[in-house]
């Protein structure tokens, strides 16, 4: 399951921005008995750079990501740091 998370999230990443760079991070298991992670929604980091972020603030950059992945945002992410460059 984390796995295929894992690929759905970089696979639409991809997909959206073009990344130069994309790396995925399953940190669920730093939050076992969270609150938030009883529903078994996961802890995700993503470094990504990606031209598109070109020229944009940290907060555009954040929601070019969470447009990206879409739906997941809702039913398979619980938590999302996003560390980005533009290139």
């Amino acid at each position: 399951m984390t796995a295929d998370r894992v690929s759905r999230i970089r696979e639409r990443l991809e997909a959206a921005l073009h990344p130069t760079h994309c790396e995925v991070v399953d940190e669920s298991h730093l939050h076992r008995g969270h609150a938030g992670a009883r529903d078994g929604r996961g802890h995700f980091r993503v470094r990504i750079a990606s031209p598109a972020f070109a020229g944009r603030s940290r907060l555009e950059i954040h929601r070019l990501v969470y447009a990206a992945l879409g739906d997941l945002m809702t039913s398979d992410i619980h938590a999302l740091a996003v560390e980005s460059r533009d290139s």
